[in-house]
């Protein structure tokens, strides 16, 4: 393989595979030498940010844009946008007149990217609220039109609020639509005891644990919990 894609930058999740060198053979083998270059650069922007490992995993990011082409994904909502990985990924992804309602609370880290975003030509697709997400996506349900509108989303924010943003998503998906939840697995620590857990991520554990349960169990959504990045959940509804 080409050494300048080995090196090209450094990737943003470690993978929770029992082996690092296995990781990175599916990266070097499969994922970085089909990214594309503007996914790269900002992935390369952002590897100096203080919470680099905040970004989208490229090899998640990769089932995501397949995904995206697999349901036709126009109209997509995404929850937690950081520098703008996974929202460049699914701009990159839908057509020339997709949209994309992008919410965050943090409008400097989006700026990181957006450089990037307008070069690759795709920011008349992103609709950037800053905000809570919650407020956004009851008002957004406020108007019945808005029911059953939206092809794909994408959830990676505050833990604590997951379950309310799949409800409230369940009735902003379309039927047969998808929607992915990331950091499912916190670090591999929701499968162990807590005592072994680090101290900062055992609120973070918790719930997660209880996410878990609740998609598991929940008959509106076909559910795969993928081992990739920090652990992804894919959603699909059924009803």
């Amino acid at each position: 393989m080409d050494n300048e894609v080995k090196r090209a930058v450094p990737v943003s999740k470690v993978g929770l595979l029992e082996s690092q060198t296995l990781y990175q053979y599916i990266l070097e083998t499969s994922v970085l030498p089909r990214e594309p270059e503007p996914l790269r650069e900002l992935r390369s922007a952002t590897a100096s940010h203080p919470r680099a490992t905040m970004a989208t995993a490229p090899d998640a990011a990769q089932l995501m844009a397949m995904l995206l082409n697999l349901v036709n994904a126009k109209n997509t909502i995404e929850i937690g946008v950081f520098t703008g990985y996974s929202l460049l990924l699914t701009a990159l992804s839908i057509p020339e007149d997709g949209k994309i309602t992008a919410i965050d609370v943090n409008l400097e880290n989006y700026e990181i990217g957006l450089p990037i975003i307008k070069k690759a030509g795709v920011e008349h697709k992103i609709n950037f609220i800053e905000s809570e997400a919650l407020p956004v996506l009851d008002k957004l349900l406020e108007d019945p039109g808005n029911e059953g509108s939206y092809d794909f989303g994408y959830v990676d924010a505050d833990k604590v609020n997951y379950w309310n943003y799949h409800e409230r998503l369940m009735k902003l998906l379309k039927v047969g639509g998808i929607v992915v939840y990331d950091n499912t697995l916190w670090g591999g620590t929701v499968a162990m005891p807590e005592e072994y857990t680090p101290e900062g991520m055992r609120e973070g554990r918790q719930f997660t644990i209880q996410l878990n349960k609740k998609l598991a169990a929940d008959s509106r959504v076909q559910i795969s919990h993928a081992p990739l990045g920090d652990g992804i959940t894919i959603c699909r509804r059924v009803v």
